[in-house]
Order: C-alpha cells, then structure tokens, then sequence
C-alpha cells in the first residue's frame, strides 16, 4: 500500500483509487486528532505492511450520535458508504450523568451493530470503576489489596485504623497516579475523610503495601503481552506520569498468567494490568487500566506497540 501525505490533524487520507477499496479496514479512533496516540497510531497504518489499506480517523465523545433508519440503527457514520469496522476508545473525559449515559448506551448500539469496539462499552463501565474492577478481580480469584469503599468521615475513619493507619486514599475514577494520597497521621485522616464527605465524594481507602520499590505494568493486547517494570526512587507512587521510568522487565508465567485472567474478568481485548509484588512474594493486582497507554512501554521494550495494535485489530475475529 502506498499512503498518500496525511490530511489534516493528521488524519490518514487514502489514495483516491483507495478510498472506493472495499477491501480496506475503517478505524474510528475516539480521542483527540492531537493526542501522541493518534498521531502514532496514524504513522503505523502508514507502513508498508499491511495487506488490507487501513484508514484512521478521530472522533470525539460529542460526536456520537445514534440515527434510526428503516429500522437499521448506526453510530458514527463517517458516510453513507463508510461505516466503521472497528472504533477504539483511547479516552474517557468528564461530563454529565446525563452524557455519560448516552455515551455508554451509545457504544453499546454500536457494538449491537456489528461494529467492534475496543475495548467493549461494558468492560470500560467496569474499569472506570475501580471499586467494581477490584469485585470483578475478586470473583475471578485474584488476589488483591484489603479495600473499603464507604461514604461517611466515621466509616473512613474505622476503615483506616483496621487496615493499619496506613492508608492509600484514590479517587474512584481516575488514572495515571492523579489525586492519590497517602495517609498515615489521624489527623490527616479526618482532614481528607471530612474533605471527601463534604464534596460527596466516595472514599475508596486501600491497605499501603510495602513494595521492592517497583511495580509491574503488563500491557495486554488480544494474546500478546507485553511488560515493564516502574520504578521511582523520590516518590513512592511509580507511575511514568509522576516522574517514574518504566525498564523492560521479564515478567514471570504466574504474572502473565494473572494478567490474562484479569483482563478475561472484565472481558477486556486491551488492558494495562498493574501488579504489585510484596515484600513476601505475593503478586496483587491494583488496577486495571481498560484506556491504556503504550508510550512508556514502546519506548523501554523498543516495540512498535502502535502497529501490534492495528495488526490484532486486523486479525479476524472469533466472536
């Protein structure tokens, strides 16, 4: 396939006897035309690699939109003769409870469609959550950190002294270390527990766990897994975007094992799985990322993650 220069935002433009191809594989990306993502994943379906022309193009939350025709309903139609093949979800923003609904449902009648969206609209509800991530983990017989969700300042307080007053408090949605905070003085703990009741928040309160000093980030895409190790020597949280440096790292068969099993919990083809190793040998799963980013993986493993992406999505399917 020869590309031809790419369109605006960085949009790949396909050749004119392309773009009547009916051979060639549509990607709606849902996220910014700016963001690094994009524009890597634009420079991957630019290789000369692929037996099927592939053609991106971005989408934001506002664009969704759901139309009803002879009983035929669609979601994002690029045109009338350019449906999508697939639509990958590469950001979750803020909005109301009113839009956060439209746009679950939204993707829910996309995937009723025939479109594949990646990663399914039920895994991203879950994930977005990290208290129900945790139950899902659980039920699946993973193990995980001592956790209490409450919403009361006195239910906080009980939670922090039972789990050794030694606490991490997270936002229930939420990523990339933002907003977490490590409790270990009373006093701060009735500062933040009355902080969080007052803006009705939920307090999501997990055990500290010692650490060998690094976490593990196992980047599942489809069969393929790929992992680094996170480690940041002034901050006890090891996410790259707080100053961390991720190294490649050869993850055991336990941890892969535990990997895919996370992602099969919550039904995800995409996933950034974090384990923890304690100081006793135990592998605990913290999070798991269904919007992951590949940028610090890519960079210490020196994979072409982008082009693994767009090759499993041009894989046929099994479902």
């Amino acid at each position: 396939m020869t590309p031809s220069k790419s369109g605006v935002d960085g949009i790949h433009a396909l050749n004119p006897e392309q773009s009547v191809n009916p051979n060639r594989f549509r990607i709606g990306v849902l996220g910014s035309a700016e963001s690094w993502y994009f524009r890597d994943l634009v420079r991957a379906s630019q290789l000369d690699h692929w037996d099927r022309p592939v053609e991106l193009a971005p989408f934001s939350y506002s664009d969704l939109r759901v139309a009803y025709r002879g009983g035929v309903s669609s979601v994002l139609e690029l045109d009338k003769d350019r449906s999508l093949d697939a639509l990958l979800v590469r950001t979750m923003p803020l909005g109301s409870l009113e839009q956060t609904v439209f746009r679950m449902n939204a993707l829910h009648i996309a995937r009723s469609s025939g479109v594949r969206v990646v990663n399914p609209p039920r895994t991203l509800e879950i994930a977005i959550d990290k208290w129900l991530t945790l139950d899902f983990l659980r039920q699946a017989g993973l193990e995980i950190p001592k956790t209490v969700c409450c919403q009361h300042r006195d239910a906080a307080m009980a939670a922090w002294e039972s789990l050794g007053k030694d606490c991490v408090v997270k936002p229930l949605f939420g990523g990339e270390g933002r907003g977490i905070v490590r409790v270990q003085d009373p006093d701060m703990a009735w500062r933040v527990f009355s902080t969080l009741e007052q803006l009705q928040a939920v307090i999501y309160i997990q055990e500290f766990l010692a650490s060998p000093g690094y976490d593990l980030r196992l980047l599942v895409i489809g069969d393929a897994v790929f992992c680094v190790k996170r480690q940041n020597p002034l901050d006890w949280r090891s996410n790259v975007s707080r100053g961390g440096t991720a190294i490649e790292h050869e993850p055991t068969f336990e941890q892969v094992a535990i990997a895919f099993r996370a992602c099969r919990s919550i039904d995800a083809w995409m996933a950034g799985v974090d384990i923890l190793t304690t100081e006793d040998g135990r592998d605990l799963v913290l999070e798991v990322n269904a919007v992951p980013g590949w940028r610090a993986t890519a960079a210490a493993l020196q994979i072409d993650i982008a082009r693994v992406v767009l090759e499993k999505l041009l894989e046929p399917r099994n479902n």
